[in-house]
């Protein structure tokens, strides 16, 4: 799915640490994941308006984010507050970086460029316990059908047992896919062992589609 068609998983909210970024790609389309210090999540257009430089490889510092290049530094709403080589500089509000709503539920960030789009709603899931990310060399729609022959519901839901998954699908370009897993409870019930075994499922999963893929 793309970010104008709706909410996008894009991140494992635990990858995400205060004050770091990260890099991802939505279907084509490059954005930088990045925490600020309060712990607030944004999701923006992974280019700086200056030079092109990827913002997702800057720094975090405090409520702003810095292009690496030359430290241009961008407050929460992508506005250009500060440029080093001209400190005394009123910055025009012309300097902005392109940003996407977002917002972290079920223990993953999701954004969206769809101004009438609303946030996922599942019901009964509040506490999560992260398992990982996993990426795919195959399209978003075969990973989607393995997960529909697997049990996964159109939510993203899969029931193991006693145990409840969210299985998060992203589509990064025509040839590769990523899983955003998430387990339904709390850390203290199900981290450690349970973690690591649907770190595995998934794994599974990940080589018989890339399998399939080979022998096709």
């Amino acid at each position: 799915m793309k970010l104008e068609a709706g909410w996008v998983p894009v991140a494992l909210s635990a990858s995400i640490e205060a004050g770091t970024s990260a890099g991802a790609v939505v279907d084509g389309s490059e954005i930088v994941v990045w925490r600020d210090n309060s712990g607030k999540a944004h999701v923006w257009e992974d280019r700086c308006p200056h030079r092109g430089m990827r913002m997702s490889f800057g720094f975090v510092r405090g409520d702003h984010i810095a292009c690496l290049y030359h430290g241009w530094q961008y407050d929460t709403a992508g506005q250009c507050r500060y440029i080093p080589a001209h400190p005394s500089l009123e910055v025009p509000q012309t300097i902005k970086v392109p940003t996407y709503a977002s917002e972290e539920k079920y223990g993953i960030v999701w954004a969206t460029a769809a101004a009438e789009a609303s946030a996922p709603e599942i019901d009964g899931l509040t506490e999560v316990t992260p398992v990982r990310s996993l990426y795919i060399d195959r399209s978003a729609d075969d990973v989607a059908a393995a997960l529909r022959e697997s049990g996964v519901t159109d939510v993203g839901l899969l029931q193991v047992g006693d145990d409840r998954l969210l299985v998060a699908l992203q589509s990064i370009s025509q040839n590769k896919a990523a899983l955003h897993i998430v387990i339904a409870g709390a850390p203290a019930v199900h981290a450690g062992a349970k973690q690591k075994h649907y770190a595995v499922w998934a794994e599974r999963l990940r080589f018989d589609l890339e399998q399939k893929a080979e022998v096709a």
